[in-house]
């Protein structure tokens, strides 16, 4: 057994201050990590991971699994965020988001991450003011706390960098300093 899939694996790792999100999905899982330097946030890495839709469904988790384990041990997060389930029309479709969430949730637990979730909705609170915002206006504050020119990169990439933020800026709310030892 490797050293990264061993016991220690699963020890909490001392705080790197790196916040990854995660927007997981069955064939694209949008990733984002970033930190907080003084007063600016920094973004670190962010992308996304794509399986093709001609693949089974195994096939693809199985490919999902290993770039999200490879991403973790790479990046040494001190928080994982993933986007929480949410209630949706279509059951099929929402059974592959849980079973896509699922193996976000394990990688991360299983990195010594803390693990959180959080709802789309409170994300786009934090960063808009509206938790009904449009994904393209979600875009546009995350390039603005990022101090960049243009948009990050594809929405899904987007979506996994507002859950960082939102956590980020969730601890530096005045009753999460109250609160802290």
């Amino acid at each position: 057994m490797s050293a990264r899939n061993g016991p220690a694996a699963l020890l909490p790792r001392e705080d790197s201050g790196l916040v990854l999100g995660l927007d997981p999905g069955s064939r694209i899982v949008g990733y984002g990590a970033v930190r907080k330097r003084g007063s600016q946030f920094e973004l670190v890495e962010t992308g996304t991971i794509h399986t093709a839709a001609r693949r089974d469904l195994p096939e693809r988790l199985g490919l999902i699994l290993g770039e999200l384990l490879d991403l973790i041990q790479s990046l040494e997060p001190a928080v994982v965020v993933i986007e929480s389930a949410f209630a949706g029309k279509n059951v099929h479709s929402a059974l592959r988001l849980g079973e896509a969430r699922g193996l976000a949730l394990a990688a991360a637990a299983r990195s010594g991450a803390r693990v959180v979730e959080m709802a789309p909705a409170s994300a786009k609170q934090a960063l808009t003011g509206n938790g009904r915002a449009e994904k393209t206006q979600v875009a546009a504050m995350v390039a603005r706390y990022l101090r960049l020119t243009g948009p990050v990169g594809p929405l899904d990439a987007t979506d996994a960098l507002s859950l960082a933020l939102a956590h980020l800026m969730a601890l530096d709310s005045p009753l999460a300093r109250m609160i802290r030892p």
